[in-house]
């Protein structure tokens, strides 16, 4: 077959059925327990009615009501924690250590590499890499996941700084530019394992290497991890500001990827039953 040919096959719906349904043996349309076979035909029924891009829309959507009241029950939970001085007790003595090993160098490359992660660096990464993957899979699919995930996550922020408007580290202890809006959760932390993730999944589900897959999702945990480090190293946000945003991501990006083999799963079932009509 020609590499045209490929292409064609590798690319829209077709490539979506073939080539996004398994990652290595795992059939990620196969649901093994009962809530999730559930969930499954009521998304196929949708799919039916109103076409399988417009059920993964509703699904995200749904999905993200879910995450934002999750993000407001956390944010409960934390002002409970941190007023009993419980993980919170950790903040001061690891942003003190933080304080120690600060040098003029390294304040730059830091402050560098958390304007990536920042509401002009991360939306441009994101679009950049989003456009590439649309166009090289003449999907709409990559547009939707990728919009969605940085849309449910912008407002999981927000309302987490809205409920609780903790106050950031002291001004004294930071390094500048500095920052002044509420410190929980860290923004930058919960966008990037969102972004990252999201962008990883997309491009291990079109990896054949178990190698090169794996070490694609270690480069995007690296980089959600040095992204939240980077807040606390630089005095920007206390320390468990950024493990509740690894939190809410991960909680948001599972459902982003729940709603995508839902998505995978109709497209499926669609192809396979235009299959059967076929004499």
């Amino acid at each position: 077959m020609t590499v045209k040919g490929n292409e064609i096959l590798n690319g829209g719906v077709e490539g979506e059925v073939r080539q996004d349904r398994f990652v290595g043996d795992q059939d990620l349309t196969r649901w093994n327990t009962r809530f999730g076979r559930i969930l499954a035909g009521a998304v196929q029924r949708i799919s039916r009615l109103l076409g399988p891009h417009a059920a993964l829309i509703v699904t995200l959507i749904v999905g993200a009501m879910i995450a934002v009241s999750l993000s407001a029950v956390f944010a409960q939970v934390y002002e409970s924690v941190v007023a009993a001085d419980g993980v919170a007790g950790l903040d001061h003595p690891v942003l003190d250590t933080a304080k120690t090993v600060r040098s003029p160098v390294v304040d730059v490359l830091a402050t560098a590499y958390t304007d990536i992660g920042g509401t002009v660096g991360m939306p441009a990464l994101a679009l950049t890499v989003m456009v590439v993957l649309a166009l090289r899979r003449r999907s709409w699919t990559p547009v939707i996941l990728i919009v969605t995930a940085g849309a449910g996550s912008l407002l999981m922020t927000i309302a987490g700084k809205q409920l609780i408007g903790r106050t950031r580290p002291p001004l004294v202890d930071a390094v500048p530019p500095y920052e002044y809006s509420a410190s929980f959760p860290s923004g930058h932390s919960l966008n990037s394992v969102v972004i990252a993730g999201i962008v990883a999944y997309l491009i291990v589900l079109r990896l054949r290497s178990q190698r090169v897959r794996t070490l694609t999702v270690i480069l995007a945990a690296l980089f959600a991890a040095t992204m939240g480090l980077s807040r606390v190293y630089l005095g920007h946000h206390w320390l468990t500001d950024v493990l509740a945003a690894w939190s809410l991501g991960a909680a948001w990006l599972a459902m982003v990827i729940t709603a995508h083999r839902l998505y995978l799963t109709a497209r499926t079932h669609r192809s396979h039953v235009a299959s059967a009509a076929v004499p």
